[in-house]
């Protein structure tokens, strides 16, 4: 793929937000009724759609490579009392679940491996839970590995006899997404308060209810690199994001105002335009690990230095998305320097875009991060079809954008 070297605008049809809509899917179907309008059409979001609407006498359900899925599923299928097979692909099964599982059994949930301790798949064996008093159920829960794990127990709160009382220990990762659940529990009925370290969700069954799915902010940030990376003069609308979000990615306004994109809001969403950087950048990425790709290559591409911390998660993605983000930089001049003590720098170095082939790694964010560098010159995406995991129109959109993208046999 190539730009054809003109200033970059128009507007881009942005996907809705995977994270709203699976969230969103499972409290409905625990509501039991309810309109949903703009769902993602990402793979992961048809993906949840399908396997809630597998009958169930349905044996084995298959999660493939999303993790939103396996983790609210496993929550969702235990309190329901499913007696079924979740399973994954190979790299889901090395992704680690124990927090979960271990929550759920405390709570009830008969689930065992059927393979490694601790990861998928996951044979459930029905729901006896051991609580009858009114008093809420109380969990200890780790929340440095993922949100998602929060997420899922917090949703089937309402489910048990006397709700739930979460204490979250450690630090806590991704927590805009912990409030996007809270947010959307509550627009369903559920009452569930957030005090810090304590989470608590009433008994309180949820009530159908309609909603539409915000446009995503992860999607966005991709084309908040195209137009930090593209000639000057450059812009780009984007409909359907909402100034006050939901979604902790929308961290991307704040983050991208530094590295020289300019955001300003309006009745439809957002236009993009360019302007000064800023000398140097350091970011916490603990709560918007997602945007940390994209942000190291616009840092490493326009020479700004940046220092990132929070990555604690990136490990456990779809890959390694650390040691991905080290190999696919080197091949341009560029590095993502661990300095320990969970803090990394991308430094000033001479950075070059001449054809180079970028592996995705079987990671969606690795493609449409590396993407936007084609502004720069010539580039090769490898497995380009994994981007249909939360984006399946971005080659599509690129391509009405004004690239020239050429798919290789």
């Amino acid at each position: 793929m190539r730009w054809n070297g003109a200033p970059l605008s128009g507007s881009a049809q942005l996907p809705a937000s995977k994270s709203e809509s699976n969230r969103a899917l499972i409290i409905r179907a625990l509501a039991g009724a309810g309109q949903l309008d703009n769902l993602s059409d990402a793979n992961d979001t048809e993906l949840m759609q399908r396997l809630l609407a597998e009958p169930a006498t349905t044996a084995t359900l298959n999660a493939e490579d999303a993790g939103t899925v396996m983790r609210f599923l496993t929550a969702y299928l235990a309190v329901t009392g499913r007696q079924v097979l979740l399973t994954g692909t190979a790299r889901m099964r090395q992704r680690p679940i124990g927090v979960l599982v271990d929550a759920l059994r405390q709570l009830g949930a008969q689930i065992e491996y059927t393979e490694q301790e601790g990861y998928p798949p996951l044979q459930l064996q029905g729901w006896n839970p051991a609580l009858t008093a009114q008093e809420p159920a109380e969990l200890s829960v780790r929340g440095d590995i993922s949100s998602q794990y929060i997420s899922a127990l917090m949703m089937v709160g309402p489910q048990l006899p006397g709700g739930l009382r979460l204490r979250l220990t450690g630090k806590v990762g991704s927590r805009p997404y912990i409030r996007m659940t809270q947010s959307l529990m509550q627009h369903f009925g559920g009452q569930c308060r957030d005090l810090g370290e304590i989470i608590e969700v009433r008994l309180q069954a949820y009530q159908p209810a309609d909603y539409t799915i915000e446009s995503d902010w992860s999607a966005a940030s991709y084309w908040y690199a195209m137009v930090a990376l593209a000639p000057a003069g450059s812009s780009i609308t984007l409909p359907g994001l909402r100034r006050h979000s939901w979604q902790g990615d929308q961290a991307i306004v704040a983050i991208m105002d530094q590295l020289g994109v300019a955001t300003e809001f309006d009745e439809q969403g957002v236009i993009l335009t360019q302007k000064a950087r800023a000398a140097a950048v350091e970011q916490d990425f603990t709560d918007c690990p997602d945007l940390a790709q994209t942000v190291a290559v616009v840092a490493a591409a326009v020479g700004v230095p940046l220092v990132l911390t929070g990555l604690e998660s990136l490990r456990i993605k779809e890959t390694d998305r650390i040691a991905a983000l080290q190999a696919e930089l080197s091949k341009f001049g560029g590095a993502l320097v661990d300095e320990g003590d969970g803090r990394f720098r991308v430094p000033v170095a001479p950075f070059t875009v001449q054809g180079q082939t970028i592996e995705t790694y079987h990671d969606h964010r690795m493609a449409m991060a590396f993407a936007p560098l084609a502004l720069r010159g010539p580039l090769t995406i490898l497995a380009p079809t994994v981007v249909r995991k939360s984006y399946p129109q971005f080659w599509k959109e690129l391509g009405k954008a004004g690239f020239d993208i050429i798919e290789q046999a």
